[in-house]
């Protein structure tokens, strides 16, 4: 089932190959995202975006796109003064059009900021990414995110996770409350230093790759104007060809952060929707 009306746009190349193994071409892209319109777009319309997009394919260059490109008007614009004086156009998505004619322009990873794009001033979603170590066992991440799970808790912020489609998990709050982008920032980072003053051995709060070994980063700076993270139910067009997916906390301990492939995501469709007590504002 499909949120919106889809308008007819033309999937130039639909038989490109994007990835050879298992084989995806742009069209299976397309319908991919067709299929998870419903669940993705109430999670990332209206947002400023950011995508990376691939004209040549997985194996191709690829480029960072966050300012507007796209020649089918059906996204939205909004003009943003940056520190230089530079104006600059960025780009959201208002419905399923906006979506497949991104997709069309070979857009095939999405990323989103922390707040909606008529209030630009106050994040309205706090993003963990949990980022371990390559040497570190998948229990201690997991074990990781059921400690920082524990202190967002303790301060009754209802979080919900996703899988990365990399090497960590995602876990994402909703606030209710208009929050500064200075205080979205304050409140993260002190969350990721409580938990590297409670257990200095697991964790670290610095970015650097030196404090990382054998701990787990709690990378708290995509709490910050003008940051993104990857949305919900995007793709990651790694070595493997994943999603970064919406899971319940009780699968924590069964999915694996890069297990979730565009199959699988298909299928978990069906059932029922482990965000769904989430209400974007």
């Amino acid at each position: 089932e499909i949120t919106g009306n889809i308008k007819p746009i033309e999937i130039t190349n639909p038989n490109k190959i994007i990835y050879k193994n298992p084989k995806v071409t742009k069209i299976d892209i397309v319908n991919y995202y067709k299929a998870v319109s419903k669940r993705m777009l109430p999670l990332i319309e209206n947002r400023l975006i950011s995508t990376i997009r691939y004209p040549n394919g997985s194996k191709g260059d690829k480029f960072y796109k966050k300012h507007f490109e796209n020649i089918h008007g059906f996204l939205g614009k909004k003009k943003i003064v940056n520190k230089e004086e530079k104006q600059n156009d960025y780009y959201f998505i208002k419905d399923i059009n906006g979506l497949i004619s991104e997709v069309q322009m070979n857009s095939y990873e999405f990323h989103i900021w922390g707040c909606k794009q008529n209030d630009l001033r106050h994040a309205d979603m706090l993003v963990f990414d949990l980022d371990p170590d390559e040497k570190l066992s998948l229990k201690k991440l997991r074990d990781g995110v059921k400690d920082l799970k524990s202190i967002l808790d303790e301060y009754h912020l209802e979080s919900f996770l996703k899988t990365s489609g990399g090497k960590g998990y995602h876990v994402v709050v909703l606030l209710n409350a208009k929050v500064t982008w200075k205080n979205a920032r304050i409140i993260t980072k002190n969350i990721a230093k409580l938990m590297e003053a409670t257990y200095p051995d697991k964790y670290t709060s610095n970015m650097k790759k030196e404090n990382r070994k054998n701990k787990i980063f709690i990378d708290w700076q995509r709490n910050i104007k003008g940051s993104t993270s990857v949305a919900p139910y995007s793709l990651r067009i790694r070595k493997k060809l994943t999603v970064s997916m919406p899971i319940s906390w009780n699968e924590l301990n069964k999915i694996k952060p890069d297990e979730i492939t565009i199959e699988e995501a298909i299928k978990r469709l069906k059932r029922k929707d482990p965000w769904q007590n989430i209400t974007m504002k």
